[in-house]
């Protein structure tokens, strides 16, 4: 046990880059984290860290021993979550990254919903529209809506995820309503800067299934759909946004949706996480939550609910 809390705490060092920084996280004094470091190396006879009066620096033998501890305190984590899982228990916090729209719209309260089901998990949620680095960041599962093509992480599509081109019925009326996606280029849009596809909106003939590129312009871009959408209902231009956005303009009447036939269906809503031996309990447990979650809203949305 005493090797244990060493390790932790040469971690602790490491990870927060000194041991001031890792004394504010773990809450233990520098001097009791420098006392553990020094008994692990006296222990081992190698030393591990170099250290400065301004820096510190692992040593080689330092980079091989974190590579085996860090593996070695996961599979123990993991050893725990699976003897919890047994008995029916799931606890710990779950670090969540998700986009600012998802948190921002209905689909948010997913994870609301969550909490009040699961009081004995913490979740401790990320907004930002950024993709993150989930190994560095140190996030246990993100949420993402996208075309996924990301080799080095494993995920679970959760729910399918439509887009649509919408514009204002005052602005329809005003330039006509296309037919055809290549008409799109000469009317003003409202551009998603966070989108993927920016300024080059994709397109999918419904009878050849060839792939239809138009690019499009206008004055006003903006790097959130919430505004985006906002935009396009005060007829700044037609708008290329997430359905769930804008489901309830649309059957208020406050904005209306062309070229649905020309629209590709491939994006998901995916639980995305990095490679692990074992997945914690709690994050298999949330996971399936949110596809269930997701998948009882779409038969509410079918049923007329």
């Amino acid at each position: 046990m005493d090797t244990l809390t060493r390790m932790r705490a040469f971690i602790a060092v490491i990870e927060n880059q000194g041991f001031s920084a890792a004394a504010r996280k773990t809450g233990r004094s520098k001097a009791l984290l420098s006392k553990y470091v020094r008994e692990l190396e006296d222990e081992l006879g190698v030393l591990l860290i170099n250290r400065t009066t301004r820096q510190i620096a692992l040593t080689a033998a330092g980079e091989v021993y974190l590579a085996r501890a860090s593996g070695i305190l996961a599979d123990l984590e993991s050893l725990n979550e699976e003897a919890r899982e047994a008995t029916g228990e799931a606890k710990g916090t779950i670090r969540v990254s998700a986009a600012r729209t998802f948190g921002d719209a209905e689909l948010g309260l997913s994870l609301v919903d969550f909490a009040e089901d699961h009081p004995d998990i913490g979740l401790d949620i990320h907004l930002d529209d950024n993709f993150v680095n989930l190994v560095e960041e140190g996030f246990d599962v993100a949420i993402r809506m996208t075309r996924l093509a990301d080799s080095a992480m494993i995920a679970r599509r959760l729910a399918s995820l439509d887009f649509a081109i919408v514009g204002s019925p005052d602005l329809l009326k005003r330039l006509g309503r296309p037919t055809h996606p290549s008409q799109i280029a000469g009317f003003p849009a409202v551009i998603d800067s966070n989108s993927r596809m920016f300024s080059n909106w994709i397109f999918r003939d419904p009878e050849t299934k060839e792939t239809i590129p138009v690019t499009v312009s206008g004055k006003f871009t903006a790097n959130s759909p919430v505004t985006v959408r906002a935009a396009a209902i005060a007829g700044l231009g037609l708008a290329l946004s997430p359905s769930f956005v804008i489901r309830k303009d649309i059957e208020a009447g406050k904005l209306v949706t062309v070229l649905d036939d020309y629209m590709p269906s491939e994006a998901g809503i995916y639980a995305v996480f990095p490679h692990r031996r074992h997945l914690p309990a709690r994050v298999r447990l949330f996971v399936d939550y949110l596809a269930d979650w997701f998948k009882k809203c779409d038969s509410k949305r079918r049923n007329g609910g």
